[in-house]
This record gives C-alpha cells, sequence and structure tokens, in this order.
C-alpha cells in the first residue's frame, strides 16, 4: 500500500483541520486526542497534532485493518 501524505503546509494541524480531513465532526476527534490514540500537544484549551504523527497514525490504522 502506498503511504498516506497529508497534503497540508502546516506543521501543526488543529482539530478543525483533522475533521475537515477525515471529514468528521470535530467531536470525533477531540475523543481520539482525549483517548491518547493520536499524539497531540494542548495549548491552552486548544488541540495540535503534528502533521507528521498524524500521517503516522493514519498508515497505522489503514495497515491494522488490512
Amino acid at each position: 500500500m502506498d503511504w498516506i501524505e497529508v497534503p497540508m503546509d502546516k506543521e501543526w494541524l488543529s482539530v478543525a483541520d483533522i475533521a475537515a480531513y477525515m471529514e468528521v465532526s470535530s467531536y470525533v476527534v477531540t475523543g481520539v486526542l482525549r483517548s491518547g490514540h493520536l499524539p497531540a500537544v494542548k495549548f491552552g484549551r486548544e488541540w495540535r497534532v503534528a502533521r507528521a504523527d498524524f500521517e503516522e497514525w493514519l498508515n497505522k490504522r489503514r495497515n491494522s485493518d488490512a
């Protein structure tokens, strides 16, 4: 399988960025972040995810479901 690359110029993604890319609600993304399954940092009330971590998480999930 080809490696999934997220076509965004940002190094850090917001909940809204990830929700738009995955076509899910921000509540779904926040739930995944709170569970600790997707590495993230929290700045005040805002979550941020490194794009490289998001790509790695996507690819691991895809490979585990295959």
